[in-house]
């Protein structure tokens, strides 16, 4: 570590009055063809030269938006930093949770001037397609479409994330579905509401089990459903490597065949500090070129991870040696290039992964959530949910509901593909749905919408015909689940062969006259959903 010197300071200055001087009053956007990413106003070939950008996340209080420390909202941050990113020739930076009610004005054009571009990440700790009980919800669709709105009209924004290492073994495959749904649904509010056409794509870990098929399920697929590109947080190259030993040489002959771009979202192993980047020249070398667009370093503040480049405290920054060793490696890089127009890219379509014993993702779709269905769920209901039941006391309603009535409607299997018409509604409208399902198929007694005061007959409900409409077309999109159009069989190729080794429970309240008991052991990863799904602060983003 060493204190950044004025000369170093006025030499970094000097670098980015040189950057605004080359006209860049807007950055052109970045476009996608094939599996690289062009400029889109010449043509010329992108290679991402990235940083992470984003002080640690996961200590944001759950739920709460404004405690999320969003780099792109604090120019006297940014503006701060942005020497020292033009100085490590930084021409990306990843933002991990942006605060959708800042103005990013000021940052984002800051950035763009001096042809830094940005990929952010549609999700935030508290909101995040949980790996363990995974849904894609009303809650999160208005998450992700809010950071969309936030920054769609900025040219340097480069792409989002639809999710950050969901899946991260061959245990939890079911989550990646949701996922895709993701992208597909934010690929198609982006056309819906005027905006360009801005690439969403998914960062992924670097499992040995599940790499190759997870970047095959997610690059396979209509152009609506697959993402645009590819990003794998890659940790193997550590101290003093080769292309060879790294592991490098058999991740790029893995990914030789994707169809979209693929690059390295998070880089930079820290097991023999400081980091030597030695891995720099191999990544923008001819061995890897041909298949990878760049990485993202990790990360720009130092933090207790010990991964940072600098060290901040108010308006001042440190340098530390992994700042100045990817200084010296970053510079001396020169990738090879083609030109947009005279590039030809496979015409071959990829192949979905079949379903083993390492992967087990349905290439059926969650439904696009929808608010308007869910209101007239709601209005439609005789038998509701009490206003005073607390979420923690959702489970044992569910489990008993589910286990007498069973709950199809409202839940979600990404293995099997099989989604509820109603699962993406919010938890207390799913337990209210069930609730009056008792009651209508017990006859409508008043005593079977009571469950000890946990329910009650609503003062009034719609039968609005537009509702009624809503309800059947949501029910008849269930019935015909067909959403992926994954290309899960014909012609077509797999990015590769195999792959190379390298390294609350609560009480509730009973009801009337019956005793409210767990579901067959069968039905309890549904309750387990429907329960993740009511509680706060369950996101399982990686950072």
């Amino acid at each position: 570590m060493r204190f950044a010197t004025s000369s170093l300071l006025l030499s970094l200055l000097s670098v980015l009055q040189l950057a605004l001087a080359d006209g860049n009053d807007t950055t052109p956007a970045i476009e996608v063809k094939g599996n690289k990413f062009f400029f889109s106003n010449n043509g010329s070939q992108f290679y991402m030269k990235g940083v992470a950008y984003q002080a640690d996340t996961a200590n944001s209080t759950a739920g709460d938006e404004d405690t999320i420390v969003d780099p792109l909202a604090d120019y006297e941050t940014c503006s701060r930093d942005l020497p020292y990113l033009l100085g490590v020739h930084t021409n990306v930076v990843r933002v991990y949770a942006l605060n959708t009610s800042l103005d990013h004005s000021k940052c984002m054009n800051a950035f763009a001037d001096a042809g830094i571009y940005v990929i952010a990440d549609l999700s935030e700790p508290s909101e995040s397609i949980n790996r363990d009980s995974p849904a894609w919800t009303l809650d999160l669709y208005e998450r992700y479409t809010s950071v969309v709105d936030a920054v769609a009209n900025y040219s340097n924004v480069l792409g989002f994330f639809a999710g950050n290492e969901v899946t991260n073994n061959k245990s939890n495959t079911n989550a990646s579905p949701f996922v895709k749904a993701a992208i597909r649904d934010t690929k198609k509010y982006m056309k819906d509401k005027g905006y360009r056409n801005i690439p969403v794509g998914y960062s992924s870990n670097d499992d040995e089990e599940t790499r190759v098929s997870m970047a095959d399920y997610f690059a396979c697929g209509d152009d609506d459903v697959k993402a645009d590109f590819y990003g794998i947080n890659m940790y193997e190259w550590c101290g003093s490597s080769t292309f060879q030993s790294s592991g490098y040489e058999d991740r790029t002959k893995e990914f030789s065949n994707l169809s979209i771009p693929a690059f390295f979202s998070e880089y930079g192993c820290n097991e023999s500090p400081p980091r030597k980047f030695q891995e720099v020249e191999a990544l923008y070398g001819d061995d890897m070129t041909d298949v990878w667009s760049g990485g993202i370093v990790y990360m720009y503040f130092e933090e207790a991870n010990k991964y940072g480049l600098v060290s901040t405290s108010g308006n001042t920054v440190k340098t530390l040696d992994d700042y100045n060793n990817l200084k010296k490696e970053i510079a001396s890089v020169s990738p090879s290039s083609v030109n947009k127009n005279s590039y030809t890219p496979s015409t071959t379509s990829l192949k979905c992964p079949a379903t083993g014993t390492n992967w087990n993702a349905s290439t059926e779709l969650p439904p696009t959530p929808d608010k308007d269905v869910c209101d007239c769920l709601k209005s439609s209901l005789s038998c509701v949910l009490a206003d005073d039941v607390e979420s923690k006391d959702y489970g044992d309603l569910f489990s008993y509901l589910c286990d007498k009535i069973g709950c199809d409607e409202i839940t979600a299997d990404g293995s099997a593909g099989n989604y509820g018409e109603y699962s993406f509604c919010d938890a207390d409208i799913k337990l209210s749905f069930l609730l009056d399902k008792y009651y209508q198929k017990n006859g409508k007694n008043k005593s079977d919408c009571s469950f000890s005061g946990s329910a009650s007959l609503a003062s009034s409900t719609s039968q609005a015909s537009s509702c009624q409409a809503k309800l059947s077309s949501a029910t008849a999109s269930a019935k015909s689940t067909g959403s992926s159009n994954s290309n899960s069989s014909g012609s077509s190729a797999s990015s590769s062969n195999s792959s190379s080794s390298a390294s609350s429970s609560s009480n509730s309240k009973k009801s009337g006259g019956i005793q409210v008991k767990p579901a067959s052991p069968a039905g309890l990863w549904l309750v387990a959903i429907m329960v993740a799904s009511a509680s706060v602060g369950l996101g399982s983003i990686v950072f």
